[in-house]
């Protein structure tokens, strides 16, 4: 099935709500794309060479890499030079209109913009700023570099793959960008809720080590959360090597059998009933403390079986079961497909892509893809006509560096406030 988006779309919940995203990479896009799935008018403010993920392989054209077709989804495209004072104009005159500033510039970045939190909030007392990066503004790390895999290496992520793994893997997905950029929408839409009720708008600070740590220790503070420590930290189950998907004749199957009425019952299907007395297994605390052992012996056990004999079997006894699926058999299932969750889109440049759809359902304000991802600037001078400021022509690429940009606009008398 394929999809266009809508000028008919119902508006989504933050419908009425203006976005400034002054942010690249994966983390603060998210939170955008989020914000502007949800109905709010999202200005993505790019230099002329635009966020790093347009030029990600495989592409069609030179600014539309595949990481940026969803991401920006939902946005308009503004260029801006904001290292010269007409860029800085224009983004302060855009500011007037906007209720989000949102932003993963490191502190010394937004420092020479002229863009540091306590002055931009006092200028504009209704705004709520997000600003994300690595580390907490104020401490020795502020302006430290810091992606996706720097994060899961400090927060504790790699470390717990190598409890399980034996080796220092990074999780094959870009876990904290995503949690992170998740917090930041979610953080974001709070200090909205508190504007609405007190007034103002406040600075939101989002660093994606303490967001991780966070995230991560709810489970593996283990007994370390106890003072002092009753056990070190770490969720045993989880940091089993054993901790994988069963052996099964035809492929592998997840099964996670919870309480001791679904473990007794798995171990009748598997033709050892008497493990539910055996002092090993019978109970939550002796499985937990002998979980290695249970996890290679049941191993061994479901290798007889055919991936849908053992699912058949858990189905019955209400046992959750999953099979290993690859991504693309994973979107080709009935459920993805009649969820609308991955489906084909037509991009009026870049032809038909595959749209990743908003997991969130609201019975009266349904999120929606109401525009494509923009090109580089494709929206500057309706943007900048919209706040009473003419835009000149940014396509002069500069041929120095990608850090490089052009000025895109000129004042006019006056701005229309939003």
């Amino acid at each position: 099935m394929r999809q266009a988006p809508s000028d008919a779309a119902t508006p989504g919940p933050l419908d009425g709500l203006r976005v400034i995203e002054l942010a690249g990479v994966v983390m603060g896009p998210l939170a955008g794309q989020i914000l502007g799935d949800l109905g709010a008018d999202v200005i993505k403010v790019e230099t002329v060479f635009g966020d790093v993920t347009r030029q990600y392989l495989p592409r069609r054209n030179d600014d539309m890499g595949w990481l940026a077709l969803n991401l920006n989804r939902n946005k308009r495209s503004v260029v801006l030079d904001l290292r010269s004072e007409r860029g800085k104009h224009a983004l302060a005159t855009l500011l007037e209109t906007a209720d989000v500033l949102l932003t993963n510039l490191r502190p010394n970045s937004l420092a020479h913009l002229d863009l540091m939190p306590d002055e931009v909030t006092a200028k504009y007392p209704r705004l709520v700023y997000a600003t994300a990066q690595g580390f907490r503004s104020g401490s020795g790390e502020e302006n430290r570099a810091a992606y996706d895999d720097v994060i899961q290496a400090e927060s504790g992520v790699v470390w717990l793959n190598q409890q399980m793994t034996g080796q220092p893997f990074l999780l094959p997905t870009l876990l904290a960008d995503k949690v992170c950029g998740l917090v930041l929408a979610q953080s974001i839409m709070a200090a909205l809720y508190y504007r609405a009720t007190h007034g103002r708008g406040q600075h939101v600070e989002l660093p994606m080590l303490d967001t991780m740590f966070s995230f991560g220790l709810i489970e593996h503070v283990g007994g370390a959360v106890f003072e002092p420590p009753a056990a070190a930290f770490g969720y045993s189950r989880a940091l089993s090597p054993f901790h994988k998907a069963f052996p099964v004749k035809d492929g592998a199957v997840c099964v996670l059998p919870y309480g001791d009425r679904n473990w007794h019952d798995f171990f009748a299907l598997l033709g050892c009933p008497d493990w539910a007395n055996d002092p090993r297994f019978g109970t939550r605390d002796a499985r937990a403390k002998h979980i290695d052992e249970l996890y290679a012996m049941v191993g061994e056990l479901t290798r007889p079986f055919t991936t849908a004999q053992l699912l058949e079997a858990c189905t019955e006894h209400g046992i959750a079961a999953s099979p290993v699926r690859s991504l693309d058999e994973a979107v080709a299932t009935d459920y993805v497909r009649d969820g609308g969750l991955f489906q084909v889109a037509e991009h009026p440049t870049e032809g038909p892509y595959r749209l990743i759809g908003s997991p969130v359902r609201y019975s009266r304000t349904p999120a929606s893809v109401r525009r494509h991802c923009p090109h580089i600037g494709e929206h500057t001078a309706e943007i900048l006509t919209e706040i009473g400021l003419v835009a000149t022509d940014p396509s002069n690429r500069p041929a120095s560096s990608p850090t490089d940009s052009t000025d895109s606009t000129e004042s006019t008398e006056g701005h229309t406030r939003r």
